[in-house]
C-alpha cells in the first residue's frame, strides 16, 4: 500500500500561513514533504515564517504579500504559485481576525472586515485555485473554522457568523465539486493558544480556567495539536472524505 500520508513534492498554499495556527500547519505539511505558498498581508511577519520552515525543512518555501480579501488577489496568488511550481494541489484557507464587541457595539465597517478576512477570502481563493485542480484531476481545500462555528459568544457575532458560514461553504464546494475529484472539508480548532487568543484571555477575565475547565484533555491546545488533522485532511487518506467540519478541541465539543 502507497504511503497514505506522504505529500512529497505536493504544492500547498496556506493563507494567514506566517504565524499561530497557519504557521502550525505550514510546518506540519513541510514535514511530509509539502513545498508551501505562505500568503499574508504582513510581508516582514512572512518572511521570518519562511526562513523559520526552510531552516528546520528540506522542502521549498515561497512568501508572498497577498490581501486576499481582494477581488484579484487570490488570483495573483495563483498565477504566482503556478509560476514558482508550476502546480497547486493543497490550499488551507486559514487568514482570519476577530474583533470582540458586544453586537450593539460594532459599526457596519468592523462587521464587513471580519466577514471579508474570514469568509469572503475562503471563497475568493477556493475560486481561484479550483481551475488549476479540475485540470490536474484533483486537489484539496482546507478550511478553518472555529469552535464559534458551533457555539455562540456574546463578543463573537461577526466572528462567529463567518465561521458558521465557513462550515457551510466548506459543504458547498464539496459537494459542487466531487466530480472533479476535489475534496473540500474543514478544521474546527478549539482554545488553541496564540497571540489572538492571547488578547481574547485578556479581553475575557476568566476564560483561560474555564477553558481548561470545559476542556475533558484538560488544557489549551496549541498550533502543533492542528497538525496531524491537516496532513489527513490534505493526504490520499482523505480521498474518500469531504463535506466534513472535524473539530480538534480536546473533547470541547463533547462536553456538556
Amino acid at each position: 500500500m502507497k504511503d497514505l500520508f506522504n505529500l512529497q513534492d505536493k504544492v500547498a498554499i496556506v493563507t494567514g500561513g506566517n504565524g499561530g495556527i497557519g504557521k502550525g500547519i505550514a510546518r506540519g505539511l513541510a514535514s511530509v514533504g509539502a513545498n508551501l505558498v505562505i500568503a499574508a498581508r504582513n510581508e516582514a511577519k512572512t518572511t521570518e515564517a519562511v526562513h523559520d520552515i526552510q531552516k528546520e525543512f528540506s522542502t521549498r518555501v515561497l512568501g508572498l504579500k497577498i490581501d486576499v480579501r481582494q477581488e484579484e488577489q487570490p488570483r495573483i496568488l495563483a498565477a504566482k504559485t503556478l509560476e514558482a511550481f508550476g502546480r497547486i494541489d493543497i490550499l488551507v484557507n486559514n487568514a482570519g481576525i476577530n474583533i470582540r464587541k458586544l453586537p450593539q457595539d460594532y459599526t457596519a465597517a468592523e462587521w464587513d472586515e471580519v466577514l471579508e478576512t474570514n469568509l469572503r477570502s475562503a471563497f475568493l481563493c477556493s475560486q481561484a485555485v479550483y481551475p488549476t485542480m479540475k485540470t490536474a484531476g484533483g486537489g484539496k481545500i482546507i478550511n478553518i473554522g472555529s469552535m464559534t462555528s458551533l457555539f455562540g459568544g456574546a463578543k463573537l457575532a461577526p466572528y462567529g457568523a463567518s465561521k458558521g458560514a465557513v462550515v457551510q461553504l466548506t459543504r458547498s464546494l464539496a459537494v459542487a465539486w466531487a466530480p472533479d475529484n476535489i475534496q473540500v472539508n474543514a478544521i474546527l480548532p478549539g482554545w488553541i493558544t496564540t497571540n489572538l487568543t492571547r488578547q481574547a484571555q485578556i479581553d475575557m477575565p476568566g476564560l483561560k480556567e474555564r477553558v481548561v475547565a470545559r476542556t475533558p484533555v484538560g488544557r489549551w491546545g496549541k498550533p502543533d495539536d492542528l497538525v496531524g488533522a491537516a496532513i489527513f485532511l490534505a493526504s490520499p487518506a482523505a480521498d474518500f472524505i469531504t463535506g466534513i467540519a472535524l473539530p480538534v478541541d480536546g473533547g470541547y465539543s463533547a462536553m456538556l
